[in-house]
């Protein structure tokens, strides 16, 4: 149980600025009647600066189109998959056919083994989730591709059994024994965690004790984690850092945690609350904005958070509530369904209905400096603690 401790231990080295610093990123979905072709998706990415996007699939007209330029993608072999390209040579087979083909012309980055897999209504798939991924990466090694293509896969929030305070983290029983093994192949490959966060379910899920601008990223008091001391002043970075110590818990300090998805819908049913243009537009833009200001979490401020929104369209052949066909930033002919500010997120602020403009992330190099001296004392403190708690379990 040393081991444990050193890890317990080890935590604080994890923000150290080495982490890879990455620009914001955003998912293409396909599912839908009506969008416009790929080159035409590439010209609109193009515009945007936006140079890193992730598709649900290996849609080969995509990888094709998206070649040579600096678009760097992230592709994904499907639920459906996986009990198949468990198999190595059928994962070398699935790598042959969908990756090799297109790399390197094609940026491909990542190779996303499922979706949401360990919260799946079919469980069955839980048990063939790494077996795929180390085959899927087997393959890559055979290939002479895993140098510069990662294998992982992302996460529902639901996998997590404490979310708040965030330090009360920790992973949900039934999945903890194939998280250890899936959080050993990350660390073991240097591959990130991916989580699909979305505080609009939290919001939406009780309104009145919610604060929507703390989900919003809006001015707000926020809130203080009553055992670290760190201070958060919005949901999103609450739950990274929740997934953080979840890890921790389990042994894994220095895993790096991505968002694969997050976002808010500009419509929804009379009983999604909160589902309004203006509400999708504010916390876009304000995740946008302090993605700009290389903004880390509470836990990891030196490490640039890296974000992937959804989506980019509207994608009218979701199933589910109406929520589910608009979270896209723009509707399938290319028009914007609200106004985000992409061009001109350096120089306009961003309202919502419930407070006014504000720039809650512009605070002195100096201010940032004592906050970030501080939270590091606290945070040292904690992971002592804990430290010693394993400890005295263990006599």
């Amino acid at each position: 149980m040393m081991i444990h401790v050193f890890l317990l231990l080890s935590l604080c080295f994890s923000d150290n600025g080495f982490l890879p610093v990455a620009s914001l990123g955003i998912n293409y979905g396909q599912v839908g009647s009506n969008l416009p072709p790929p080159d035409k998706v590439l010209d609109l990415l193009s515009s945007l600066k936006i140079t890193k996007a992730k598709i649900y699939d290996t849609n080969p007209q995509i990888l094709t189109t998206f070649a040579n330029s600096n678009v760097e993608l992230i592709v994904t072999v499907e639920n459906q998959m996986l009990a198949v390209v468990m198999d190595p040579q059928q994962a070398l087979q699935w790598v042959t056919t969908h990756i090799k083909p297109y790399f390197p012309a094609t940026k491909i980055t990542e190779i996303s083994v499922g979706n949401e897999v360990f919260t799946d209504d079919d469980t069955s798939l839980i048990g063939y989730l790494v077996p795929a991924m180390v085959s899927i990466h087997g393959a890559l090694v055979q290939l002479g591709l895993d140098k510069y293509i990662h294998v992982s896969t992302p996460n529902s929030l639901a996998i997590l059994q404490e979310s708040f305070p965030p330090s009360a983290g920790s992973f949900k029983s039934q999945v903890s024994a194939t998280m250890s093994q899936y959080l050993q192949f990350l660390a073991n490959t240097g591959s990130p965690f991916w989580i699909n966060a979305y505080p609009y379910f939290a919001y939406k899920g009780a309104p009145n004790n919610v604060s929507l601008d703390y989900v919003l990223f809006n001015k707000n008091p926020g809130m203080v984690d009553p055992y670290t001391k760190l201070h958060y002043d919005n949901m999103l970075y609450a739950q990274v850092d929740a997934v953080v110590y979840a890890m921790f818990r389990l042994g894994y300090s220095g895993i790096e945690v991505r968002v694969s998805e997050t976002g808010w819908p500009s419509k929804g049913d009379p009983d999604e609350t909160g589902a309004t243009p203006a509400n999708a537009a504010v916390y876009n833009r304000n995740l946008l904005r302090r993605q700009m200001s290389n903004e880390g979490t509470p836990l990891r401020p030196s490490t640039k958070l890296e974000v992937y929104l959804f989506a980019l369209f509207n994608e009218d052949m979701k199933p589910g509530p109406t929520s589910e066909r608009n979270y896209g930033l723009f509707q399938p002919d290319g028009t914007i369904a609200y106004n985000v500010g992409l061009s001109a997120l350096s120089t306009t602020s961003s309202t919502s209905s419930s407070s006014s403009s504000a720039s809650i992330f512009l605070t002195s190099s100096a201010d940032k400096a004592a906050k970030m001296g501080y939270q590091s004392l606290v945070y040292w403190l904690f992971v002592y603690l804990l430290a010693f708690q394993v400890l005295l379990r263990q006599h």
